[in-house]
């Protein structure tokens, strides 16, 4: 037995996600059939616990939105009139002690981004940096979901119509205890966001995105 979470969007403005943890069979093995019985259980031990309409939101996903709101798959404008897709947008734009970036991971593919050496030998990550704006460190996944709601709500209207039609959301390959950044807890957030009529604000900026979506006030410019 394995144990992971799922998130649902909520009404509440100042908890814009709940955490689920949910107990089910994890099926080994790194095959899309086996990745595929591992989600099946987790959405079936989901709906006994009665959350009933649950997307898995990664590259393992049956659900044709699901696969294309992975972090591999959704794609971010860049550098004008080009497009990359998040996983790249966020790999590169990290920056780690002594101001070091590897910029060159914005033109990778995005197994090549999540899979460079360079990010795990280069130090404490300080901050991240994206066509000439820095974000600090905190609150930790600031970044990654601004990245990720500003790119779908802008972008892809239709995608977020859909959402709105799920409860919660999972992802097979999300481990709490090695990663921060949850695609499904973003879409969670999203949700919860365009239910509430609080995107347009949060959107307007990334002083008022952290404001509404983590109650942290901020002095305008704070971030750069």
């Amino acid at each position: 037995m394995a144990n992971r979470p799922i998130f649902l969007s909520t009404h509440n403005p100042k908890k814009l996600f709940k955490e689920k943890n949910i107990e089910f069979t994890f099926f080994n093995g790194f095959s899309l059939s086996q990745k595929s019985k591992s989600i099946n259980s987790l959405h079936q031990s989901a709906n006994e616990a009665g959350f009933n309409k649950v997307l898995e939101v990664s590259t393992k996903s049956d659900s044709k939105i699901g696969w294309a709101l992975s972090a591999f798959n959704l794609m971010v404008d860049f550098d004008g009139d080009k497009e990359i897709s998040l996983e790249c947008a966020f790999q590169g734009s990290k920056v780690f002690e002594d101001n070091i970036q590897y910029k060159d991971i914005y033109l990778k593919t995005s197994i090549e981004a999540k899979k460079d050496t360079r990010l795990r030998t280069s130090g404490n990550i300080i901050g991240f940096e994206f066509e000439g704006n820095f974000w600090k460190n905190e609150p930790k996944t600031a970044f990654y979901d601004w990245m990720y709601i500003n790119a779908l709500y802008k972008n892809h209207r239709d995608i977020v119509d859909e959402l709105l039609e799920y409860e919660a959301f999972s992802d097979i390959e999300f481990n709490p205890k090695k990663s921060i950044n949850c695609q499904a807890r973003t879409c969670a957030v999203l949700v919860s966001l365009v239910r509430l009529d609080l995107i347009d604000e949060a959107l307007k900026s990334p002083e008022k995105f952290i404001e509404v979506v983590y109650g942290v006030p901020l002095v305008q410019g704070s971030l750069f």
